[in-house]
């Protein structure tokens, strides 16, 4: 049996797979003859925009907030195909306003859907692949999981915790030889920047630029840069290899971003560096 083949045979997992970068791999997986279990908010918005051979798609309704609609999605891939392999974890939406001006409701929302939802299907599919001894884990982060900025605290505080995770995840899963990355992207054409793909805090504060930002969404809507299929493609590739990485940037701006950031956090650290290393015992062996 050829490498292809056996590709072919691994079962992929896809949460947020109705619309975007989740559509766009469920149907490269699907013209390639890969089985995929695609999970959405409504299985039927899966099934109208698939645009090939369904037969070895299952579409599942699953909220990733409840976790035992989670098990129950998990169950299913597994009794309907056998065995599960590929997990992404790319469901999610994006929050902007001031810390002040976001409201407990609202950032408590964020958490669920953009982090909490994540854990909940790590925790139930890890026990599968610990006890096949293989699988990936791939977790969407954003460039925004690197860099914080105002107006969006919310999205920057879930999308760092899915970095930091995403770390801890595949530390504890690399003995079982089990992998896990994040992927960053920068600004890929999907509809994530469509009006109404994304929430603005309802009690916005004039002093604030959220309004300004979210103007600045719709300017970009349609005009990213990057193309949803060949990030697809890739992470395709990233899943063949035997020795995926733990991050993944995504773009040309994701890398320029991510580059210029910590530049300027390495000079920071450097000009405070003798106030930090000032607080050791006196006499301490470091010192």
């Amino acid at each position: 049996m050829n490498d292809h083949n056996i590709m072919n045979e691994r079962v992929w997992l896809i949460t947020g797979a109705s619309k975007g970068l989740g559509l766009a791999l469920v149907n490269l997986l699907l013209s390639q003859g890969v089985h995929v279990a695609a999970t959405s908010r409504n299985a039927s918005d899966i099934v109208k925009n698939i645009l090939g051979d369904q037969s070895r798609l299952l579409a599942i309704t699953m909220d990733i907030t409840d976790e035992k609609s989670v098990q129950q999605a998990i169950a299913k891939t597994i009794q309907t195909f056998g065995r599960l392999d590929i997990v992404v974890n790319n469901a999610g939406y994006m929050l902007l306003g001031s810390l002040e001006e976001i409201s407990a409701e609202e950032f408590q929302q964020s958490l669920a859907v953009n982090v909490t939802g994540m854990v909940n299907v790590i925790r139930t599919v890890m026990p599968h692949l610990r006890k096949q001894r293989s699988g990936h884990v791939i977790n969407f982060s954003s460039i925004a999981g690197y860099r914080g900025g105002g107006e969006a605290g919310s999205y920057h505080a879930v999308k760092f915790a899915v970095i930091g995770l995403t770390e801890a995840l595949a530390d504890e899963a690399r003995p079982f030889g089990v992998k896990a990355t994040v992927i960053a992207p920068g600004l890929f054409r999907t509809s994530f920047l469509e009006q109404g793909a994304y929430k603005v805090a309802e009690n916005l504060i004039e002093d604030y630029k959220t309004g300004q930002l979210a103007d600045l969404m719709q300017e970009w809507n349609g005009k990213q840069s990057g193309d949803p299929l060949k990030l697809a493609e890739a992470i395709i590739r990233l899943t063949e290899s035997e020795n995926p990485p733990v991050h993944f940037l995504a773009g040309p701006d994701a890398y320029q971003m991510f580059k210029d950031t910590r530049n300027t956090e390495q000079e920071e650290i450097d000009s405070w560096k003798h106030l930090g290393m000032s607080t050791d015992f006196d006499g301490h062996p470091d010192k």
